[in-house]
């Protein structure tokens, strides 16, 4: 069966600007062809089904590389949520999915579960027992004794117990490898301190590789950042410069040499930020709504926010716009599902034009997991998972909030 897509525009993930008038022929899953509205239909079987998305831009189906599907994002602790079982993790994954799913993101990297659990959810999600964005998983990430993440029962201490972790993870179906290089939320571990040596890190990269695994490291401390660096890391989590008094203090050796090794930059930047909460706040604003207490609330939060984003203006001074990544990190304390959007928001406010951060989240974003062969354009003979907005996110990133409709391997889902 064949399916013509018709929409007032279309941002392709080829360029940041979108195109009027356009269309999308699809076949078993695949576009065939993709162009103005007239030519396509023109050239379409009499059975082809048709939809006509309106007054709405296609684009490709967004990404995000950085989710921890089990966790619910709902303010409880590590502790209350690592307190559930594997079987509830895995249903609080199916229920993220589909938040994810409707918000039109339609690839994800699940960055690290407890046992088995994001297996699960792949398996469950191939069977199609469940809905949800197509996933890559990482399983448990690796860290070091009393670690970041350490409940998730993949400890490594020294090259040697490393390796044998990669290899584990590999096995039981790992898509790629996740290690945790510094301290982060998990208690007791120290966000502004590297949790491994360069030796250490080397053999987590090569070990992956020779697995041809790609490797992602949560990178909060200076320290790890540079450790990283170092042993050739893919892709660098957070990158918060964080010195061991915890506070953010931009390196520019460092940032010359991530831009010089071409490493990919995920900082997850409402993660730190808490800018689901800065929005909530201004709507209320902006209804009139906000009392005195919610009002300093609101100006503590944006003048934190404020220093992290600068420290990412920074970066751009030095790395590649096309290097950068966007992360939601949903799971972890109140950062909800089905929000990719407050990022690209994010990656705006930092100097990305909408096109640039409707880019980082489709074809950059597809380079980045290694997936561009299928994913992140809309051209002939790639996957045809799609999005559509109101209005055109290639212009107003706030676009990107209102979604119209979603669909994956041709098929509408939203």
């Amino acid at each position: 069966m064949t399916t013509l897509i018709r929409a007032a525009r279309l941002a392709d993930g080829l360029s940041t600007s979108s195109q009027p008038n356009q269309a999308v022929l699809i076949s078993d899953g695949r576009i065939l062809a993709v162009g103005p509205a007239d030519t396509i239909a023109s050239q379409t079987p009499p059975d082809t089904e048709t939809i006509d998305l309106g007054d709405a831009t296609l684009t490709p189906g967004l990404i995000d590389g950085h989710t921890h599907l089990s966790l619910a994002g709902d303010g409880h602790s590590y502790v209350e949520m690592f307190s559930e079982s594997d079987e509830m993790m895995v249903l609080t994954g199916a229920y993220n999915l589909r938040r994810h799913l409707d918000a039109g993101i339609t690839t994800l990297r699940e960055h690290g579960a407890r046992n088995k659990v994001g297996f699960a959810i792949k398996e469950a999600l191939s069977r199609g027992y469940i809905a949800g964005p197509r996933m890559q998983v990482s399983g448990r990430p690796i860290t070091c004794s009393g670690g970041h993440f350490h409940m998730c029962n993949e400890v490594a201490d020294g090259p040697d117990e490393i390796r044998r972790s990669v290899r584990r993870l590999v096995h039981e179906g790992a898509d790629y490898i996740k290690i945790m290089t510094s301290g982060g939320g998990t208690a007791g571990t120290l966000p502004g301190r590297a949790s491994y040596s360069v030796e250490e890190l080397h053999a987590v990269v090569h070990e992956a590789h020779h697995f041809h695994r790609l490797t992602a490291a949560h990178c909060r401390a200076k320290e790890s950042m540079v450790r990283a660096v170092a042993a050739g890391i893919d892709l660098m989590e957070h990158a918060e410069f964080l010195d061991p008094d915890h506070e953010m203090r931009f390196d520019p050796d460092l940032a010359e040499k991530m831009a010089e090794c071409g490493i990919w930059i995920s900082p997850t930047l409402q993660a730190w930020t808490n800018y689901g909460r800065i929005v909530d706040l201004e709507q209320k604003r902006d209804r009139g709504e906000l009392s005195p207490a919610a009002a300093s609330q609101l100006q503590a939060l944006s003048d934190r926010a404020e220093k992290r984003l600068d420290i990412m203006r920074r970066m751009l001074d030095y790395c590649r716009i096309d290097r950068i990544v966007p992360g939601t990190d949903s799971g972890v304390g109140s950062l909800a599902f089905g929000h990719l959007d407050y990022d690209l928001r994010l990656l705006v406010k930092v100097g990305f034009t909408p096109g640039e951060a409707l880019l980082s989240a489709t074809r950059i974003s597809a380079e980045a997991i290694d997936m561009a062969d299928e994913l992140g354009t809309i051209e002939p003979g790639k996957i045809a998972d799609l999005a559509a907005f109101k209005g055109d996110p290639t212009k107003d990133v706030l676009a990107l909030s209102d979604v119209a409709a979603v669909f994956q391997a041709g098929v509408r889902v939203r």
